[in-house]
């Protein structure tokens, strides 16, 4: 089609910020650009989210930014950005010993870097509203993806009624003609699930022992105040700090909030699912266990809030899925949750989905716009993504330990403190922490994953060396002594004693 002089015809499959995104990128190129959602058009606030939840509150980095900053939309990065909060870093919600509640800021980085807070329902609109005023353009909705064949580049969608009560209605399916289809339609893609048919996928799927409920904290201003409780970092109208990310850690759960702009806080509670199955047949102990588990969340909330919430707001799993390769031959690619659904827990999802567009497209400009130009970008950028990709899915899971666990531990504040001195006072030693170079830079995912490593070694054995040179000094010491002692006929205390007050002064520095 394209080959034969006229315009690459590009599907997408998925109107989500990533397939939004992904349009975007190819309407610029001059692209013929048909969009296929399944659900109805996402700026309706009728239309039923996938996971059924009311709004997710994302947290955009550098890298969705960048790749935002690279589609050649003017304008849409500001208007992206205008709604979102900053925030500096987490704030850590506890109590101490006489039972006060207590907050903790950590910053996320040295040098003032910071998250944003976006609603993912208004950063859709804001692509889907740029993306219908371009001519090549074309948005469908309600239209679901029944077979694709990747080879004829042929596709079929099912044309879904957009009013729930025509059900009995005969639905109609059309055929439709492409030179390039991107699968942007999310863990449960149709795209990938079709492209398996032609190319040999290795595939990978798994659920996490963990549970997610959405919960909201309200307003300042709220009808019930009286009920409901705010903090000490309260200001500006919120229940608490607007500028973190806020975190109530326990043993093997945890609560999240992430702010909005309309001074609410969408927040997200993870746990067991046998702790959810507990407190599904017991719900009469879900405000005990709040504030047993993190206190000061359900004042926050409020009482009769937390219960409803829980009752109405429905519990999800949370799934991780790896697959190799991303492309088939030059008709097919899948992008974002598609191709790396990962947990959430470290706040790269969607960034990291809005970066494969930016890196695919870049694949795709090096090579002519033709069917063997397009085999070979696809080729490279499966070559260049999938190690990637896999990097960030195994960093999401193990990041759920930091943020549940790691927060308090004096260990890992400990590294992090010598890593950012590093990185703010030897900016020449090259040192970051992990959080900076994923969140704050736009440094390859698997290229991250290998600095650390590195860095950690480094430290590693240079925190063995200054323990090893005083204790091989003591007993140099000791031995000298004890040589001239032994001349002199007199005693010195045992070489124990030195190691033991070495070991105390260690130990004194991660207080046990």
């Amino acid at each position: 089609m394209a080959e034969a002089g006229n315009k690459t015809k590009c599907l997408i499959i998925g109107a989500g910020p990533v397939g939004a995104l992904a349009a975007l990128y190819a309407a610029k190129r001059g692209w013929d650009v048909e969009v296929y959602e399944l659900r109805g058009d996402l700026r309706d606030a009728s239309t039923t989210p996938l996971n059924f939840t009311k709004s997710i509150n994302l947290a955009l980095s550098e890298r969705g930014i960048n790749a935002m900053r690279h589609s050649g939309s003017d304008g849409l990065l500001e208007a992206v950005l205008s709604e979102t909060i900053p925030m500096y870093g987490r704030m850590i919600h506890g109590e101490d010993s006489k039972g006060d509640l207590t907050e903790e800021s950590q910053l996320y980085d040295v040098h003032g870097r910071f998250q944003r807070a976006v609603d993912r329902g208004e950063l859709n609109k804001t692509m889907l509203d740029y993306l219908e005023d371009l001519p090549n353009v074309e948005l469908r909705f309600h239209h679901k993806l029944t077979g694709a064949d990747f080879r004829k580049r042929k596709a079929w969608f099912e044309i879904q009624p957009s009013d729930s009560r025509d059900h009995q209605r005969r639905l109609q399916e059309i055929e439709v003609d492409f030179d390039i289809m991107l699968g942007c339609d999310g863990a449960h893609s149709a795209v990938r699930y079709h492209m398996m048919k032609f190319v040999r996928m290795n595939y990978e799927q798994s659920y996490i022992d963990t549970l997610w409920c959405e919960f909201t904290i309200p307003p300042a201003s709220s009808e019930e105040e009286s009920t409901v409780s705010t903090t000490s970092s309260a200001k500006d109208g919120f229940r608490t700090s607007p500028n973190h990310l806020h975190i109530w850690p326990s043993s093997d759960k945890m609560f999240i909030g992430i702010p909005s702009t309309d001074k609410t806080f969408t927040c997200t509670f993870f746990a067991p699912s046998s702790t959810f199955a507990s407190l599904e047949q017991h719900p009469e102990d879900l405000e005990q266990f709040f504030q047993q588990q993190f206190p000061g969340a359900a004042d926050l909330i409020g009482p009769a809030e937390l219960q409803k919430q829980f009752e109405q707001n429905p519990h999800l799993p949370l799934i991780s899925i790896k697959c190799s390769p991303h492309h088939y031959s030059s008709s097919g690619v899948i992008l974002g949750d598609a191709a790396h659904a990962m947990v959430p827990f470290y706040g790269q999802g969607m960034n990291a989905g809005l970066e494969d567009v930016r890196v695919l497209f870049e694949h795709l400009d090096a090579h002519p716009a033709t069917a063997a130009g397009r085999a070979t970008a696809l080729e490279t950028y499966t070559t260049e993504r999938v190690p990637d990709a896999h990097t960030v899915n195994d960093l999401a899971y193990a990041n759920y330990w930091e943020m549940h666990a790691g927060v308090r531990s004096r260990l890992y504040l400990f590294r992090k403190t010598v890593e950012e001195f590093l990185s703010d006072k030897v900016p020449a030693s090259g040192f970051e922490t992990q959080y900076s170079r994923v969140s704050f830079s736009n440094q390859r995912y698997s290229e991250v994953a290998e600095v650390v490593e590195r860095q950690r070694k480094i430290l590693i054995r240079g925190m063995v060396g200054s323990l090893i040179v005083p204790v091989v000094g003591c007993i140099a010491w000791w031995a000298s002594r004890w040589q001239t002692s032994g001349r002199r006929g007199s005693s010195v205390p045992f070489a124990g004693g030195v190691f033991r007050s070495l070991g105390d002064r260690i130990a004194s520095v991660f207080g046990r």
